[in-house]
């Protein structure tokens, strides 16, 4: 059956070409495709554990040797054919052994890229760069340069092994970053430890996990306490303690005593097997500057060929002493730099760089187009709760009158409260303790909208809001809109003893993000639904501008809008499910607590992992980093390959400073590109 071309959705060729050949040799031919999801009708398991299941076909050391053995066999056989040539001079080294020499020095790595030219062209692809150098190579050897045709080629192999390499380490360096699921799990079958692969297991099992064991699956604890490092997840190693019932992730290492956890969710379905998937399929998205060079190297490369060809020829209609030869060799030396290896790899490069660096740091991107988007953002548009706040109410203080006792009045509101499910009593009772078992209430009731009355020790006690006070005529003497707290009054033996203010508390990063953002040059503007005094509250503690409370969602599109009306570019950090309408009409959506909300990182186009908000000026700073970076790549090839194209329509430059040109270049831009992957944020 003849073969068919795969093209992307943007017309770029992903077969027969050289960075297809690239990727496949790193083991990471998957970056190359589209992304697929798991309900799009195709089979992924077979394909997905061949390229991307982590482990190491490759052989290790042995292989990258192997790898530059042809390279070493060629090297050698140059070397002694151009001492031979300059400096020993012996008279057997002419005619056809001369030849004979330089071709068997040739063939170790130009015969595989011939090979690869004639495929290609018998499958359509005619501008590839292999034919490129095939051309430029045999061409050099039809004209009698023979060292330098060799040599053009063997510096061309061994760039493409150092690509491979760095493709295969860029891989390399997410799949550890990422993939931090154990091979087998033990399980209690019958109080019996039984070691099985972590994909056999079911949803129900009780996994046995020793200290510093890494968890496969996700599941409940069910052990009173264990301590996790959830690195894998977050990027942060420091210890999260969990307790009995709490949920825990795929990848968490506990690190103190033996715990169990009940399975809860399917191997595949984990949530470190999403995030997995997440940023494999990021490479899919692809950013605007990536597609361009794509789909300026396809017009590009048949562009410079027609000109090398005027070049050879064109001239003997202009000059008085056309030599064929000479201005063949310009012409190859021009088809030489023509080769768009440098952009065509190291941009996609530098992009997975990004990923993987945002990655490390707990920052899902859901494609590299997100990391170009999100390094121009003008405006940071937050949601309050859970953002900057903890979204977890405590209680902030106690004020009690004196003539009542404090400690025996905040047990009796405990008890009373303990009859409630309502986020306010969970504080109360976070704050207090254990309810007292000695306290007896009687007659309890639930006041819907004010609070709750009971009769202890004979006396009513009321806790609840201001409304209370009012219905059950109590009188107080405090303003209640003057507390920028949720305020909880207290009335014993029908007198107002004093009340409670309940708040979420700010994240200890919040001010930090502040800061970094203004450092950046990003105007912050808080919105929420919370009442406007708490949020004014937080705003001025925080020392945010522009801060709005009381709003519905259709508010904060509103509010939204109004910013893009000034076409500033928009990111909205919220929950990414209940801001969904805000998050549709930002140019970036980024969810706080994606390992808390599957619907998180299915609507986001950035996830933050660990609700640190200190991270969304990192994100902003991975991305500006990205782009710098693809555009530094980006100037070097254009700039380098420009003067050497000039200078060898010209005749000034050699086939030496061609392969500069070409695989210097991109082995400069390749180094550069994985660079990110070391930086710290």
């Amino acid at each position: 059956m003849e073969h068919q071309h795969q093209y992307d959705a943007d017309g770029k060729q992903l077969c027969c070409t050289q960075e297809e050949k690239i990727y496949t040799q790193a083991g990471a031919k998957a970056l190359l495709k589209k992304g697929h999801t798991d309900d799009d009708g195709h089979d992924h398991g077979q394909e997905e554990h061949a390229d991307e299941d982590g482990h190491d076909h490759s052989g290790g050391s042995d292989s990258t040797f192997k790898m530059f053995v042809p390279a070493i066999i060629s090297l050698v056989l140059l070397l002694v054919a151009i001492a031979l040539d300059s400096y020993l001079k012996p008279e057997w080294f002419t005619g056809w052994v001369r030849i004979a020499w330089y071709v068997v020095a040739y063939i170790p790595v130009g015969f595989p890229v011939l090979k690869e030219a004639v495929q290609s062209v018998a499958k359509g692809e005619v501008f590839s760069e292999f034919l490129l150098m095939g051309i430029a190579t045999i061409g050099a050897f039809a004209i009698g340069e023979y060292p330098e045709g060799v040599a053009v080629m063997l510096f061309y192999a061994v760039g493409e092994v150092f690509q491979t390499l760095a493709v295969k380490r860029a891989k390399a360096n997410i799949k550890s970053l990422l993939d931090q699921r154990p091979d087998e799990v033990t399980i209690l079958q019958n109080n019996e430890a039984t070691t099985i692969k972590a994909d056999a297991a079911k949803i129900g099992d009780i996994i046995q996990l020793k200290s510093g064991e890494k968890l496969g699956l996700d599941g409940e604890l069910i052990s009173e306490t264990a301590s996790f490092n959830t690195a894998a997840l977050t990027g942060e190693s420091k210890p999260d303690t969990k307790a009995k019932g709490e949920v825990v992730l795929a990848g968490m290492i506990n690190l103190n005593t033996v715990a169990q956890v009940k399975v809860t969710t399917a191997y595949t379905d984990s949530k470190l097997s999403k995030i997995l998937e997440l940023v494999q399929n990021a490479t899919a998205q692809k950013a605007p500057t990536e597609l361009f060079i794509r789909k300026f190297a396809k017009i590009y490369t048949p562009i410079v060929v027609l000109l090398a060809v005027a070049i050879c020829f064109l001239p003997y209609f202009f000059v008085a002493d056309y030599v064929f030869n000479q201005w063949l060799y310009r012409a190859l030396i021009f088809l030489v730099i023509s080769c768009p290896c440098a952009l065509v790899i190291s941009i996609p490069l530098g992009y997975f760089g990004g990923i993987g660096a945002a990655s490390k740091n707990g920052i899902l991107f859901k494609g590299s187009n997100f990391l170009d988007i999100i390094a121009e953002i003008k405006n940071v548009v937050m949601d309050k709760t859970g953002t900057m706040t903890e979204g977890v109410f405590k209680v902030q203080e106690v004020i009690i009158k004196p003539e009542f006792n404090k400690d025996e009045l905040l047990q009796m509101a405990n008890a009373l409260e303990s009859r409630s499910t309502h986020p306010v009593a969970t504080a109360i009772h976070q704050f207090v303790g254990k309810p007292d078992s000695n306290i007896e209430l009687k007659n309890v009731e639930e006041i819907s909208g004010h609070g709750l009355k009971a009769d202890i020790k004979g006396k009513e006690l009321l806790v609840g809001n201001f409304k209370l006070m009012d219905k059950f005529s109590i009188k107080y003497d405090i303003d209640p809109n003057t507390i920028v707290y949720t305020v909880i009054a207290v009335a014993y033996d029908k007198k107002f003893a004093g009340y409670i203010t309940i708040a979420d508390s700010i994240k200890e990063d919040a001010q930090e993000t502040v800061n970094k953002l203004k450092a950046l040059g990003v105007k912050i503007t808080m919105l929420s639904g919370d009442k406007s005094t708490v949020v004014k509250f937080v705003a001025d503690k925080l020392n945010i501008a522009n801060a709005f409370g009381d709003l519905l969602p259709e508010d904060k599109v509103n509010k939204v809008k109004e910013i893009k009306a000034r076409n500033e570019s928009v990111a909205f950090v919220g929950d990414g499910v209940n801001d969904a309408p805000v998050v549709a009409i930002s140019d970036v959506g980024i969810a706080m607590g994606g390992l808390g909300s599957d619907a998180t990182i299915e609507t986001a186009d950035v996830v933050i992992q660990d609700d640190r908000p200190s991270k969304i000026p990192m994100a902003i700073n991975i991305g500006k980093q990205t782009k710098r970076i693809v555009w530094q790549n980006i100037t070097l090839a254009f700039v380098v390959k420009g003067i050497v194209l000039l200078l060898g329509a010209g005749g000034l430059a050699t086939m030496w400073e061609a392969v500069f040109a070409d695989v210097g270049v991109a082995l400069l831009a390749i180094l550069n590109a994985v660079r990110i992957q070391r930086m710290k944020f």
